[in-house]
């Protein structure tokens, strides 16, 4: 192939598009209610949600609507009614907490004839702190922070983050009632449970103090005492899904990973190279799963199987990095540097790895580029890759090479997109 990273990068950008909330925003249009339309959301995807949503609901002849939803920093868009703030994430800040407060407000007195749409999407979990009574927030952002550096699948996170919170695990919606909320989701969850995204603020789940304390020790996390105080209160469990003040309440996914895989994979296609999803749901150490990731790469491209080349693998999900080091990245840049040590020295294996929000931990980059070279070129850059990886710090091994995959903030958000394609022959 001339040119693979463009190749790899033309179906990210595949992905992403597809999930463009303004793609179907109009199948999802309810019926105007006899009251007020209110919109609320948060994550980074949310701005985008609630711009296409004003939108197509205008154009549909049915008025302005008012609201507020808050996204992360730099991911604001412009809307004409609805207010957008900027806030902190992963780690929450006090503009997140003015957000939320301002949220909860927003939905409060409202009667059955009104409808709240709840724009949701990842992101949502940090942008949304809320503590309950005798939890600061100080001690909120130490709790994400401890979560973050836990190595814990999201899953697990949202069930402790849900039970620390006034906003979320269905709070939200409890807190409309007797309003109807309607929440339109962009999943970045693997699987696409709706009460696993951005913590379920309108989606309540099974979940329970006693799982988020299992959670807590299992992963050892050293948290606040008011945390820990909190766990231990029975009365502060959150709603369950069939609680009456829940039950006009509906969701629908209007976007996810694995419609974006199937399109990625469908453009493959459509330029001559054959695609294989290996799953939108993949979960787990970031870079365990490269390890496997490569070691099936390497076997494709030696023996012909599980797949016969050329062929185009892709992978979806959220996977996690536990904290060891100081080191700057992100799950998807430790992933193709994790990945770039298992294929160093095998040629004609490229891949791209990157978050379809478009960044990747805390820097700008949305992951990496990598192939059977790279590891090469770093060592002649002066850099140790092994070393930069125990140290967490796969940003400076890529910007090392200039590979870092830079494309700034997309508008949707349906996690990791990974891209592992094998042309031809080892070494040929």
């Amino acid at each position: 192939m001339e040119n693979p990273k463009a190749f790899l990068q033309s179906l990210f950008e595949a992905a992403v598009e597809a999930a463009d909330p303004a793609r179907n925003i109009t199948s999802f249009l309810p019926e105007p209610p006899k009251g007020r339309l209110i919109i609320v959301g948060a994550g980074k995807a949310s701005a985008q949600i609630a711009a296409a949503f004003e939108s197509a609901w205008e154009e549909a002849g049915h008025g302005a609507v008012e609201g507020l939803v808050v996204t992360r920093y730099g991911f604001g868009v412009e809307c004409k009614n609805v207010e957008i703030i900027e806030a902190s994430h992963p780690v929450p800040d006090a503009a997140g907490l003015v957000a939320s407060n301002r949220i909860l407000e927003t939905v409060s007195n409202l009667s059955e004839d009104d409808l709240v749409i709840a724009v949701i999407s990842g992101g949502g979990s940090a942008l949304l702190p809320a503590p309950p009574e005798g939890v600061s927030l100080g001690d909120e952002i130490a709790l994400n922070e401890v979560l973050l550096a836990s190595g814990a699948p999201i899953s697990a996170m949202n069930c402790v983050r849900k039970q620390v919170s006034r906003i979320k695990g269905g709070r939200l919606a409890m807190q409309a009632y007797p309003a109807k909320v309607l929440s339109l989701i962009v999943s970045d969850i693997p699987g696409d449970n709706p009460a696993h995204v951005a913590s379920g603020p309108t989606v309540p789940d099974m979940g329970t103090l006693a799982e988020a304390r299992d959670i807590v020790a299992r992963y050892k996390m050293a948290l606040p005492q008011s945390i820990i105080d909190h766990l231990n209160h029975d009365a502060s469990d959150a709603p369950r899904p069939d609680d009456a003040k829940l039950s006009r309440n509906e969701y629908h996914i209007i976007a996810s990973a694995r419609v974006s895989l199937h399109a990625a994979a469908e453009l493959s296609r459509e330029k001559g190279v054959p695609a294989v999803i290996l799953s939108d749901s993949v979960e787990g150490e970031t870079r365990e799963i490269a390890r496997m990731h490569g070691a099936m790469a390497r076997e494709i491209l030696v023996m012909d199987q599980p797949f016969k080349k050329p062929i185009l693998m892709l992978s979806g999900g959220e996977t996690t990095v536990t904290l060891n080091g100081n080191g700057k990245g992100g799950p998807n840049s430790e992933f193709l540097l994790s990945l770039a040590l298992e294929i160093d020295g095998f040629d004609n294996i490229y891949a791209l790895s990157a978050d379809t929000d478009g960044i990747d931990g805390s820097q700008d980059n949305a992951g990496a580029f990598g192939d059977g070279t790279t590891i090469t070129q770093m060592r002649e850059a002066g850099i140790d890759p092994a070393a930069l990886l125990a140290n967490n710090d796969a940003w400076s091994a890529f910007d090392a090479v200039d590979e870092l995959f830079v494309c700034g903030p997309t508008g949707t958000n349906v996690n990791d997109f990974r891209a592992i394609l094998i042309t031809g022959n080892k070494n040929d």
